[in-house]
C-alpha cells in the first residue's frame, strides 16, 4: 500500500477476515507477550455519559511489524429497545515505527471476538480439562460468542442460560441449541444452574452482584466479563478473596474498574494478593490451575493489547486479500 493511504475497514470485512480461532491465537500471543513483559502496558481511558458511557483502550505491540492500535467504544446497554447496537466504536491502527495510520475499522466484531478469546485462553489455563456444564449469565452476542469460546477450551455438553429478561434467555437456548452436541436450557434463576456447572461466565451490565458466594461449588472457574468500568459488578465480593485463585487480565484495570475493585473496596482483597495476570500464567511464569476443588476467577475488563493483535491481523489479512476502501487524510 502507498504509505499515504489508509485502509477503511467494515464490520463486514472484518468479520469475514477474522474468524474466533484466529482470534484466540493472536489474543493468546499478545497475553503472552504482556506476560514475558515484551509488550508495554496497555492504557485506558473511561468517560461516563447519561445511558452509557465510553472507554478508550490503547496499547502497542511488535508483531513481525510493531502496531499501536487505540480503539474508542460507546457502550449504552439501552440502544437494543433503539433499533441500535450496544456497542459502537471504532479502532485505529498504527505503523509504531513511523507513525503512519494505517487502517481504520469497525470495532463491534473484534471487540466481541477478542472479549470471548481471552475467556478460552484462561479457561485453558484456569478450568478443570473434563468441565462439561456451564452456566451463561447474559444472553447477548457477547453470550453467545462467550459460549462458543468455552468450547474450544472445555467439552461443554449441557449449558444453562440466564439473563434478567427470561425471553432473551429463551431466544438464546433455542439458538445454541442448535451446535452440535449442546443441550441449553433457559433458567430463571441462576443459583440453581451454578451448584450443577463446572464454569461461569457472566457477560452482563450488572450494577450489582447476582452471583453469590454461597451458591459456587468447590472446582468452578468463573470468567467475570461484565465489568468494565466502576460501576458495573456481577460477582459478591466475598468471592474475590486469597482464598480462591483470582487472575486478572491487566491487574491495575482490574484494580480500578473490575469486580476486583469492589472487593478491594470491601476490604475482603488487596491487589497483592491477586494471584497473577493471565498473561503470567499463559508464558509459564506462575501456574494456572493446580487442584481440582479450587475456585478460579478470571476478571477480564478488556486488554487494548487484545485489540492491537485482532486488528494487526485483520489489517494484514485484508492487504493481502485486497479488502477495503483505501483513503487519503493527509495531504493533496
Amino acid at each position: 500500500m502507498d504509505a499515504a493511504t489508509t485502509l477503511l475497514l467494515t464490520g463486514k470485512d472484518v468479520a469475514e477476515l477474522l474468524s474466533l480461532s484466529d482470534c484466540i491465537q493472536a489474543v493468546e500471543e499478545a497475553f503472552r507477550l504482556h506476560g514475558e513483559g515484551r509488550a508495554p502496558a496497555p492504557a485506558v481511558m473511561g468517560v461516563h455519559s447519561p445511558g452509557g458511557g465510553f472507554h478508550i483502550k490503547a496499547g502497542t505491540m511488535a508483531l513481525g511489524r510493531n502496531y499501536f492500535a487505540a480503539k474508542a467504544n460507546a457502550n449504552f446497554p439501552g440502544n437494543p429497545a433503539r433499533g441500535l447496537p450496544t456497542i459502537q466504536g471504532l479502532i485505529l491502527l498504527f505503523d509504531a515505527d513511523n507513525g503512519q495510520v494505517l487502517a481504520v475499522m469497525d470495532s463491534i466484531q473484534i471487540t466481541i471476538l477478542r472479549t470471548g478469546a481471552a475467556t478460552a485462553v484462561a479457561a485453558r489455563c484456569l478450568a478443570r480439562t473434563n468441565s462439561r456444564v456451564a452456566t451463561i449469565c447474559g444472553c447477548g452476542l457477547q453470550g453467545r460468542v462467550q459460549l462458543r469460546a468455552i468450547r474450544h477450551a472445555c467439552p461443554i455438553e449441557e449449558v444453562f442460560a440466564w439473563d434478567v429478561n427470561h425471553e432473551a434467555a429463551e431466544r438464546f437456548a433455542k439458538e445454541m441449541a442448535r451446535e452440535r452436541g449442546l443441550t441449553v436450557t433457559a433458567v430463571d434463576d441462576p443459583a440453581a444452574a451454578l451448584q450443577k456447572s463446572d464454569v461461569c461466565v457472566t457477560c452482563t451490565p450488572a450494577k450489582k452482584f447476582f452471583i453469590h458466594k454461597k451458591d459456587v461449588p468447590p472446582g468452578m472457574f468463573i470468567a467475570a466479563v461484565g465489568a468494565d468500568n466502576e460501576d458495573k459488578q456481577e460477582l459478591d465480593p466475598e468471592l474475590l478473596t486469597s482464598k480462591n485463585k483470582i487472575v486478572a487480565d491487566v491487574l491495575q484495570q482490574c484494580a480500578t474498574i473490575g469486580d476486583l475493585h469492589h472487593a478491594i473496596a470491601a476490604g475482603m482483597m488487596t491487589a497483592s494478593a491477586v494471584h497473577a495476570e493471565l498473561g503470567e500464567i499463559v508464558c509459564g511464569r506462575k501456574p494456572g490451575r493446580t487442584s481440582a476443588g479450587e475456585i478460579t476467577i478470571f476478571d477480564s475488563t478488556g486488554m487494548a493489547l487484545q485489540d492491537v493483535a485482532s486488528a494487526a491481523m485483520v489489517y494484514e489479512r485484508a492487504v493481502a486479500a485486497g479488502r477495503g476502501t483505501t483513503m487519503r487524510f493527509a495531504g493533496a
